[in-house]
């Protein structure tokens, strides 16, 4: 036992160093890669607040793998006075929990510092969703005369039909999507496959738009993304988000927007439409109905307003 602990904190020696700690974070993060299966942007968050507790704690000349309970709590409380909220603090202290427990299994520590911590309590926030008619203001918005613009009406036409994620939605390829079926094929958060169908409207924008804009913008380059750019790479999420915001102000939208704006748009409307919350979940790719169901808190607020606008006694 003396020479395991001994063991353990030689290693835990030889990984103080500041170059140390970059290995660490890399080799926690490609592990947990080949474990869970985590998205590229999950793990970049991952990596930036590890960075940013590496960051806190060298200037204490405190190393990653020297952090105590208390060390965690006083970096915590800075990002808290700093203006973090609940749920940003939260997903960090996932964060460093993971790292921790990651490390304590690799024998690289003796103790656990995120042990003891208890996780910040989270109300459900609801998210923000649009009307149907604010949907269509924001469809409508785009120019279709010109080639981008016809590019930027069909993908929020396809977001609005599909409830894809952004990140999904931009990095599409022409191969997953059928037209002669009528679904698109999607690769989820954990790797996760599923089929979405893409209804009527959103087949008939797809169609003008790889038959005649598309050929446009690429002018005789070769790429199989759905959506190029004019320098045929694919569009990256913060521009989509920037044409949202654009198209949002042009169609006279005055609603707090999330990048997500048309997928929680997409699960409201079809909840208020009578759908099942089991189809629901399936088509958003949720792994679990309890996340889906923060949809129908939405739906029932919306008829609630309703009931208080157009009931005599309201």
């Amino acid at each position: 036992m003396a020479d395991d602990l001994n063991r353990s904190g030689a290693a835990a020696a030889a990984a103080g160093s500041a170059g140390d700690s970059e290995g660490l974070i890399a080799r926690f993060l490609d592990s947990i890669w080949m474990e869970r299966g985590l998205s590229e942007n999950t793990l970049d968050a991952y990596r930036a607040d590890l960075f940013a507790l590496r960051e806190r704690l060298a200037a204490r000349s405190v190393a990653l793998v020297h952090a105590r309970r208390a060390d965690l709590l006083d970096h915590i409380a800075s990002r808290v006075e700093g203006g973090a909220r609940p749920r940003s603090t939260a997903r960090q202290l996932s964060s460093f929990r993971r790292f921790y427990r990651y490390l304590f299994r690799e024998g690289l520590i003796r103790e656990d510092p995120t042990a003891n911590i208890a996780m910040p309590k989270l109300g459900r926030a609801l998210p923000h969703s649009l009307t149907e008619g604010d949907v269509e203001a924001l469809l409508a918005a785009p120019d279709t005369a010109e080639p981008l613009g016809h590019r930027d009406r069909t993908m929020l036409e396809l977001l609005y039909a599909t409830g894809l994620r952004v990140s999904e939605l931009v990095g599409l390829r022409m191969g997953q999507v059928n037209l002669n079926q009528g679904v698109v094929r999607v690769v989820g958060k954990g790797r996760r496959e599923r089929l979405v169908p893409l209804g009527d409207e959103a087949q008939d924008w797809l169609r003008r738009f790889v038959a005649g804009p598309r050929v446009d913008i690429l002018r005789g380059r070769q790429t199989d993304r759905l959506f190029p750019t004019r320098r045929s790479d694919s569009m990256t999420r913060q521009a989509f988000w920037y044409n949202i915001k654009r198209y949002a102000k042009k169609a006279g939208v005055r609603k707090k927007l999330s990048p997500h704006t048309l997928r929680h748009a997409f699960a409201t409307h079809l909840l208020n439409h009578g759908a099942d919350l089991r189809v629901v979940q399936l088509l958003l790719g949720h792994s679990d109905v309890s996340t889906t169901q923060i949809y129908t808190h939405v739906a029932r607020e919306r008829m609630k307003e309703l009931h208080g606008q157009h009931h005599p006694r309201g």
